[in-house]
């Protein structure tokens, strides 16, 4: 056995799913390659559930006894969050026959909970001043989005010969662009029909495709993009206008300060509990050190 938490075993498949966890994250997000951060993400897998164990026991130190009503009011509160019952069920994998296994589970939640809201009390009660100053201190946490204002010519498939034929003909709008016609008035000319929309308006990321926000949002104002293409054809984009991100006024974002110095305090607590429990805690970590080679790739 790997790690052993106070007398309590962890069993070697929760250490390896954690790892996986951990890793796919990490390759998902194309931050490693092969396995060269393996006995890293190994050792974090270790810290995370050891972090876990040790304020599941501590819960249960402090609260060995739950009510069958405050399960209750967990689990009816986590079936309605998942849209009902077989959705519930099938969303944590654990056949309704295992009730008994849930309902043990829950209780640890309930546990874990009354465990956090004890400590997290006495919570801070800001005054509006202490509000303003952490406001004043921060304004980088508070702004608005960065907005662009963009107008596109394009161009879709259907209909046409080849795709090359339709990437040629939009290379030549772009020369004439280029050259200094006006971007408007040659969007009106190349418009497929009246519904085509030229003018996109002011827009945030995330409220068109990717693709076509990776150009607009990259560009300088006045620009002429390469013509790229989306799902819909081919597109050639010009950047009208640019909002950088501001502040917001405090009065708009004070529930929003608020809540942060709520959570920063929370946050402290939480960990303050934790490092009590690691220097108390007897961790026994049974694995020989990993040296990150012959991984097999």
């Amino acid at each position: 056995m790997a790690l052993i938490i106070n007398g309590e075993r962890i069993d070697d498949e929760i250490i390896e799913a954690e790892f996986r966890e951990i890793k796919g994250f990490h390759e998902r997000t194309l931050q490693i390659a092969c396995c060269e951060r393996d006995p890293e993400f190994r050792a974090l897998a270790k810290e995370n559930i050891s972090s876990r164990v040790l304020l599941g026991q501590e819960s249960r130190r402090r609260y060995p006894e739950v009510a069958e009503e405050d399960i209750d009011t967990r689990l009816a509160k986590l079936i309605e969050e998942a849209g009902g019952e077989a959705e519930f069920y099938f969303k944590i994998g654990v056949p309704v026959a295992d009730k008994a296994v849930i309902r043990d589970n829950l209780a640890g939640g309930v546990r874990l909970d009354k465990t956090l809201q004890a400590i997290y009390e006495p919570e801070p009660v800001p005054t509006d001043t202490e509000l303003r100053a952490a406001y004043d201190a921060s304004t980088e946490l508070y702004l608005t989005p960065e907005e662009v204002h963009a107008a596109h010519i394009t161009k879709s498939l259907q209909g046409a010969k080849s795709r090359d034929e339709v990437f040629q003909a939009m290379r030549d709008i772009r020369r004439q662009l280029l050259d200094g016609a006006d971007f408007m008035k040659t969007a009106e000319e190349h418009r497929a029909d009246e519904q085509q929309q030229i003018d996109l308006g002011w827009f945030k990321r995330g409220e068109f495709m990717e693709e076509f926000e990776a150009i607009a949002f990259s560009m300088n104002d006045g620009e002429i993009s390469p013509v790229f293409t989306t799902q819909l054809g081919f597109h050639i984009c010009t950047l009208l206008g640019r909002k950088q991100p501001a502040p917001h006024p405090f009065e708009e974002v004070k529930e929003a300060v608020r809540a942060r110095l709520i959570e920063q305090h929370r946050d402290a607590k939480f960990n303050d509990l934790l490092d009590q429990l690691k220097a108390a805690a007897q961790i026994e970590d049974t694995d020989p050190p990993e040296e990150g080679e012959n991984c097999g790739h």
